[in-house]
């Protein structure tokens, strides 16, 4: 497997995006039992991160449950034929697998871009000179009324480059 330090999927709906995104999941976390805890995965809404993580946990699942080629999802086929695992590995692997991620779920991330950004902006915090707990408020209404009232205070101004 290549070592890239990120890869980016861009495709429409309805492409197979999760099933692609799932499979890279799955290849990385089989590889090494810490790989979990060092992929960043994001995506745009709390319906996608959902449905990612229950992909790759009934697949690991599935997969540990797989006696006969014959009835092995496309998914496990897919894997099997893309790395070095034997047909007598992979099951074996995704079970263990699967146990390291439910006992250390915390590490297992896959995140909206919002979460991510305010995790990160949390962090940050003190050198950007923000309060650590920080609130982030939607109100668009308020925030059309002070962009109105910054343009009218600025009216009749001379800019400044």
């Amino acid at each position: 497997m290549s070592r890239n330090s990120f890869t980016i999927y861009n495709a429409s709906a309805g492409s197979g995006k999760t099933y692609a995104l799932a499979k890279v999941y799955l290849k990385i976390i089989l590889a090494s039992p810490q790989n979990f805890k060092k992929i960043l995965a994001i995506t745009f809404t709390n319906k996608a991160v959902n449905e990612m993580k229950h992909r790759i946990l009934n697949s690991l699942f599935e997969f540990s449950k797989t006696t006969s080629i014959n009835d092995a999802a496309p998914l496990f086929k897919d894997i099997l034929n893309e790395t070095k695992y034997t047909f007598e590995e992979l099951p074996a692997l995704s079970k263990l697998r699967l146990k390291q991620i439910l006992h250390n779920y915390a590490f297992f991330d896959i995140s909206t871009i919002d979460k991510f950004t305010h995790r990160l902006i949390r962090t940050f915090a003190k050198d950007l000179k923000i309060p650590q707990n920080f609130e982030v408020v939607l109100d668009v209404d308020l925030l059309l009324q002070e962009a109105v009232e910054r343009v009218i205070g600025k009216a009749g101004r001379p800019r400044v480059h």
